[in-house]
């Protein structure tokens, strides 16, 4: 990695973390919408966000989640980066909406079904409380990656200053 790349890898790891700790009642839980995760699309744009995303993602659990999500949450951002850097050349009516769909499955199933089903103390997980789990995680994602992040991706497309930072 050349020292733009890395320096940009680390201002987005940054970004990711200041904007869950800065909206955190709305970053954790059951119930979420963590903006941050739009910043899961931008491996569209190069491998280095692969490892942006998901230490801002470890960084970010780590201060503000519990062990549990450093771990299930982080395991979800890498496989959503991971597929999403595979897919990143798909597009539907010129938006980068296939790049949204790892994070949004990833999330919903890593963190929602498992995650805050299963592995949390205190909670008896059952089938239906993992079905509910994926659909409100889901939900979260489908407002940060799937109109967000596609949004993001767009405009850094579409402006050129944008893709002269974070793409060349």
């Amino acid at each position: 990695m050349n020292t733009k790349r890395l320096v940009r890898a680390a201002m987005v790891a940054a970004i990711y973390v200041v904007l869950c700790l800065v909206l955190a009642p709305f970053s954790y839980g059951a119930v979420q919408v963590r903006l941050a995760e739009m910043l899961c699309l931008l491996p569209v744009f190069g491998a280095e966000y692969i490892v942006a995303v998901t230490l801002g993602c470890f960084l970010a659990n780590l201060l503000g989640s519990t062990l549990v999500d450093v771990v299930f949450g982080t395991a979800a951002t890498l496989v959503a980066c991971l597929l999403t850097y595979a897919v990143r050349k798909m597009r539907v009516g010129g938006l980068a909406i296939p790049a949204a769909v790892p994070p949004i499955v990833s999330n919903a199933v890593i963190v929602g079904a498992l995650e805050l089903t299963f592995f949390l103390p205190g909670v008896t997980g059952t089938a239906a409380l993992a079905a509910w789990n994926a659909l409100t995680v889901g939900i979260g994602e489908v407002v940060s990656c799937g109109i967000l992040g596609v949004a993001l991706v767009k405009l850094m497309e579409s402006n050129a200053g944008l893709r002269r930072l974070f793409c060349e």
